[in-house]
C-alpha cells in the first residue's frame, strides 16, 4: 500500500514481538516514531527476529509469558502472543488454550486499567473446515471442539468472545482481525506451516510432502500486506470493532504451491503424498469485502514475488548456519 498511516508517537505493547508477525509489526511501529515494548516468552519466537531492533532508542524487549499479569503503562496493545502452527500449538495443547484465554484476560485487564486500545490477532482457524466459501466474517464456522486442533481453534474463538464481552461490559476500545495464511521472511524454519515447510524441503532437495490429493486450497498473504492491514484496523474509529478478515483472496491448491516452490528454487525435490491430517480444512479463502470497504485495504504483493523474497531469506539462513536442522521451539512452561 502506498498510503501512509497517520501514526502519532504512542507507547505500544506488542505481545509475541519476537515472532514472525510481531517482529515486522515492531519495525513498522518504530518507523512511525512509536515507543514499542515487545513481550515474548520465546516459545516459538526467536531473538534473531528482533536482534536488529535491540539498539533502537524507542524499543524495549521483555521476556514475559502473557498467561501471567503484566503491569506497564501503554496507549495501545497488539495481542499477537500464541503459537500459530499445528506443530507448535499441539505440542502442549493445554498451555495453548491458556495462552488464548488467560493471555487475553490479562491483556484486556491491562487495556482496561490503562484506557488503551487493544487489537486481537484472531485467525481464520475459527472457521474450522468451512461449509461456506469464501468465508465472510458473518460465518460462524464448522469446528470440531474435540479434535487435536481444538486447543487453537476454540482458544481463539473464546478469546474473541472475551474481547466483545469486555467491549459490552466495560466499553473497552477493541479491534479484532482474523488472519488467514500469511508468509514471508522470519517464519520459523521448523513450524510445519506449508510455505516454510515446502521452501526448506526444496532448498535441501528433500521430498516435499503434500497431504491428501493436494487439491485442498489456501490463500497466501505476504507479511508486509498483513501488517499494513493490521495497522489500518488499529487506526479505525472506536465504533469499528471487527472482526475483519485479513488475507489474500487468491486461492491456490497445495500442489500448485509445491510446484511453484520447486520452480523458483530450481530444486530436484519430488512431491510425495500422505493421508490428510484430522480436521485439516479442505478449502480456505477470505471474503475481504469488509476490509476493502472499511480499511481501504487489499493485498498488493503477488505470490511469485512474495515467495522469491521468502526463499531468499531461507537461503541466507541456510548459509549462515544449520538453523533449519537444529532450531527447535522452546518448550512451554510446565502446565497445571
Amino acid at each position: 500500500m502506498s498510503e501512509t498511516l497517520n501514526l502519532r508517537s504512542k507507547r505500544v505493547l506488542v505481545t509475541g514481538a519476537a515472532g514472525f508477525l510481531g517482529s515486522f509489526l515492531c519495525e513498522r511501529l518504530l518507523a512511525a516514531d512509536c515507543e514499542v515494548l515487545g513481550v515474548d516468552n520465546y516459545h516459538t519466537g526467536t531473538r534473531r527476529n528482533i536482534a536488529h531492533l535491540l539498539d533502537h532508542a524507542n524499543f524495549e524487549m521483555m521476556r514475559h509469558d502473557v498467561t501471567h499479569p503484566l503491569y506497564v503503562e501503554v496507549d495501545e496493545i497488539f495481542n499477537l502472543a500464541c503459537p500459530a502452527s499445528p506443530v507448535h500449538y499441539q505440542f502442549d495443547p493445554v498451555q495453548t488454550t491458556k495462552v488464548c484465554v488467560h493471555g487475553s484476560i490479562n491483556m484486556l485487564g491491562l487495556a482496561r486499567r490503562c484506557g488503551a486500545r487493544i487489537l486481537q490477532a484472531s485467525t481464520s482457524e475459527i472457521y474450522g473446515d468451512p461449509e461456506v466459501h469464501p468465508q465472510p466474517e458473518s460465518y460462524r464456522g464448522n469446528v470440531n471442539t474435540l479434535g487435536p486442533r481444538a486447543c487453537y481453534d476454540e482458544g481463539k474463538r473464546c478469546a474473541e468472545t472475551l474481547f466483545f464481552d469486555y467491549r459490552r461490559q466495560h466499553n473497552l476500545p477493541i479491534k479484532v482481525i482474523r488472519i488467514f495464511n500469511t508468509y514471508g521472511p522470519r517464519m520459523h524454519p521448523n513450524d510445519g506451516r506449508v510455505v516454510s515447510n515446502f521452501i526448506c524441503k526444496a532448498l535441501t532437495s528433500e521430498d516435499i510432502t503434500v497431504y491428501g490429493d493436494g487439491h485442498q486450497t489456501r490463500s497466501f498473504c505476504f507479511v508486509d500486506d498483513l501488517i499494513e492491514g493490521m495497522l489500518r484496523m488499529m487506526a479505525t474509529p472506536e465504533n469499528i470493532t471487527g472482526p475483519v478478515n485479513l488475507g489474500n483472496p487468491e486461492e491456490f491448491t497445495m500442489l500448485q504451491l509445491a510446484e511453484k516452490v520447486i520452480e523458483l528454487t530450481g530444486s530436484s525435490s519430488k512431491i510425495v503424498h500422505l493421508p490428510l491430517p484430522q480436521d485439516d480444512p479442505t478449502r480456505r479463502k477470505p471474503d475481504i469485502t469488509l476490509a476493502r470497504n472499511t480499511l481501504n485495504w487489499e493485498p498488493t504483493i503477488e505470490l511469485q514475488d512474495g515467495l522469491a523474497r521468502t526463499i531468499d531469506y531461507f537461503e541466507r539462513l541456510l548459509r549462515s548456519k544449520n538453523v533449519i536442522a537444529n532450531e527447535k521451539p522452546l518448550p512451554f512452561a510446565a502446565t497445571a
